[in-house]
């Protein structure tokens, strides 16, 4: 299938692997971007999350040539000014390190100059639609309405994308991440987020212990997920402002942060220690969902 004569104009060539152009690309399985202020945006589905996001936006696509007649109608959607880099597959395994079997790639930023993805400035920008701040975020969840999530120390690229897709199936509000926990916008954590990370809501790298202050100061409820929860989640309905917080598997969540929160269990069979902490966020968000 032949591209259409506008986005015939609007593809670059790239046949060196050490072209300059593709930089942001190179050996991306090992280089954190994020922490320069940009990420990889990986798989058409993705690339959509992206495409609608207010937050986030492309500085430039990196496709395998075989995919591009396949991608017209979505690559319409990209801005102008954004360029498209198209390579055969061996020029671009080269550059991103491995085998890209999705065979599309995208580098983004976050719209709001000068900060990291997920920074923590004092303002809201009008084009990203999100306060900056820790409050600012927490008031701006609690006016939406629906459940946030908040993970504390969750270190697993994997678990922190799976939380990300199942809050946003059943209608979170937002996700807060404390410093601990992993970035969203790793690449891995977009994959498995499905892109969701890019048009969910999210705050992340403020202490655990802030986090929780600033949750009741911004009228949220906390529930703290535990095997020792004191009530059981079938006891649980849906109300306003509640803040679902997360621990990792292994130590779970601070003693000091339990006993600010109401604390609710998941009845299992015995001899079942606990639930992968993205499956367990799924089954209380969904009951949320059902109860709301």
């Amino acid at each position: 299938m032949p591209v259409s004569p506008s986005l015939a104009a609007r593809i670059v060539g790239i046949a060196d692997p050490g072209d300059p152009r593709v930089a942001d690309y190179r050996d991306i399985r090992d280089r954190d971007l994020v922490a320069r202020g940009g990420f990889i945006a990986e798989g058409t589905v993705v690339l959509d999350h992206l495409l609608r996001s207010t937050r986030f936006r492309p500085t430039s696509l990196f496709l395998l040539k075989s995919r591009v007649a396949g991608l017209d109608a979505r690559l319409s959607r990209v801005p102008p000014d954004v360029p498209i880099y198209v390579a055969e597959r061996p020029v671009m395994d080269q550059v991103a390190g491995f085998a890209v079997h999705r065979g599309v790639l995208a580098h983004a930023m976050d719209r709001r100059a000068g900060d990291a993805p997920g920074g923590t400035g004092a303002d809201t920008d009008r084009d990203a639609g999100e306060p900056r701040d820790l409050q600012g975020f927490l008031e701006s969840s609690r006016r939406k309405g629906g459940p946030l999530v908040v993970a504390i120390g969750l270190a697993n690229h994997d678990n922190v994308g799976a939380i990300f897709r199942n809050a946003a199936a059943f209608g979170a509000s937002g996700v807060v991440l404390d410093a601990t926990s992993c970035h969203p916008l790793y690449r891995k954590a977009i994959r498995v987020a499905v892109g969701t990370s890019l048009t969910l809501p999210f705050h992340h790298g403020a202490p655990a212990d802030a986090i929780v202050e600033r949750l009741e100061a911004s009228g949220h409820h906390p529930l703290a997920l535990s095997p020792r929860g004191r009530r059981r989640l079938a006891e649980m309905t849906g109300k306003p402002g509640l803040a679902l917080v997360l621990g990792s598997e292994g130590g779970g969540l601070p003693e000091r942060l339990m006993r600010r929160a109401e604390t609710v269990r998941i009845e299992m069979a015995p001899g079942i220690d606990s639930l992968n902490v993205a499956t367990a966020a799924a089954i209380v968000l969904a009951r949320l969902y059902s109860a709301a």
